[in-house]
This record gives structure tokens, C-alpha cells and sequence, in this order.
């Protein structure tokens, strides 16, 4: 019998700029809470990433968050760094051009900078794989909600995660599926996944601007 992947597919280290979590330890905790997969998306990098990829080279897949002029996405299998401000289709285009598998932040909650205006997502649904219609953050949990509606409306995929900024939150949020070794047999395992999440509380959000100030008065070695 074929032992199933628990992934975490949305997460942060030190390289963002709102977590202090080094990549060792997040590798470290997330095996401790029993995950065998995970998708590390620092915003706007995929430092963070390559250097646990490195520490262990089969548990962590290359993944970034990447602020566009309209909104976030959220993408998998990234080979190389997507800069942030430009437009969305720009940036899926890169994304594709490296065979990345692409999903959409957290679109409906207006208490981010990343969220989406229904007419720009729109715009990129026949572009993107997938729609994050579970974030372990939001604060709404109709904003969740919004987000799946949105995602079976389009027939479009679904993926979740904790969002972790700190090392405890991590597999707050978890997607249980087949096994898989690229963005394409992703794709195919994701049709099949379950969703296993529970929502954080909204005072998780203070660890992120904890994090914005400690990293301004003192000096954080990544």
C-alpha cells in the first residue's frame, strides 16, 4: 500500500521579512509534528528555501510567494527567483517557463496586502493551477470559504497551508495526498488530496510584526 504524503505547502523562514524561523528548525519541527513534505515560500526569495533544500534535500520543495502588482501567488517547484512588482501574468510566465506549479495566496482575505480583487483574479484563472482555498490565518473564516467558492466555481484545484511565520504554527494547515516528484504529478495527486486544517489564532499575526521589528533594531543572521 502506497504511504501517503502529509504536506505543508505554505510557510516562511528568516529570509521573509516578518519570520524569524531558520530553516533548520523549520525542517526540524515539521518533521517532529509528523509531516514528510514541504513547501518552503518566503516572500519574494527562494533563498530560504534552497539553503533547507540543501539540509535535507528530499523533504523540502523550492517555493516562493511572490508579491505581483495585483495580489499574491503562491508557487511550487521554483527553479529560479520571481521578482516581486510585476504584473501578474509576467510573473506567471516566468513561473511557467520553469515548469513551476502555480497557486493564489490567500485571495479573498482583505486583511492582507497579497489579497485579490475578483476582477484581477479573473483575469489570471485560466493562467494559474490553483487557488489556496485554506489559510490557516485568515482571521474570516469566510474568507476561506469565498476563496473555495471560488475555486469549485472555476474548477480550479485547491491548496492549503498554515502560513507559518513561527516555528509552532506549522502544519496548522496540511494537504494529504499521493505521492509525487514534480509539479506536474502534483497537479495529478492534488484532484485527490484532503484538506486537514484548523485555523490559528489571530494573535499569531503579532509573531509576523514581532519579527518586522526585532529584525530592525538588531541584526539577524540568516
Amino acid at each position: 500500500m502506497t504511504q501517503l504524503e502529509r504536506l505543508e505547502y505554505h510557510c516562511h523562514t528568516v529570509y521573509s521579512k516578518d519570520s524569524l524561523t531558520r530553516p533548520a528548525t523549520l525542517i526540524e519541527t515539521c518533521r517532529k509534528k509528523g509531516l514528510t513534505r514541504v513547501v518552503i515560500t518566503d516572500h519574494n526569495t527562494i533563498a530560504g528555501a534552497q539553503v533547507a533544500q540543501k539540509i535535507d534535500p528530499e523533504f523540502v520543495i523550492v517555493g516562493e510567494e511572490i508579491m505581483t502588482q495585483h495580489g499574491e501567488l503562491l508557487a511550487a517547484f521554483v527553479k529560479k527567483e520571481v521578482p516581486a512588482g510585476l504584473e501578474p501574468k509576467e510573473a506567471i510566465a516566468r513561473l511557467r517557463e520553469q515548469a513551476a506549479f502555480i497557486s493564489v495566496s490567500h485571495p479573498f482575505d482583505q486583511y492582507r496586502n497579497g489579497h485579490w480583487e475578483e476582477e484581477d483574479l479573473l483575469e489570471i484563472v485560466p493562467l494559474v493551477d490553483a487557488i489556496e482555498v485554506f489559510n490557516a490565518r485568515c482571521i474570516v473564516p469566510a474568507h476561506n470559504q469565498l476563496a473555495r467558492e471560488f475555486a469549485e466555481k472555476h474548477q480550479l484545484l485547491g491548496t492549503c497551508g498554515s502560513d507559518a511565520h513561527a516555528a509552532f504554527e506549522l502544519g496548522r494547515a496540511t494537504l494529504v495526498m499521493e505521492p509525487f516528484t514534480d509539479s506536474l504529478s502534483f497537479k495529478a495527486a492534488l484532484a485527490t488530496a484532503q484538506i486537514q486544517g484548523k485555523l490559528s489564532s489571530p494573535w499569531v499575526h503579532l509573531t509576523s510584526r514581532f519579527a518586522v521589528w526585532y529584525k530592525k533594531v538588531f541584526s539577524v543572521v540568516q
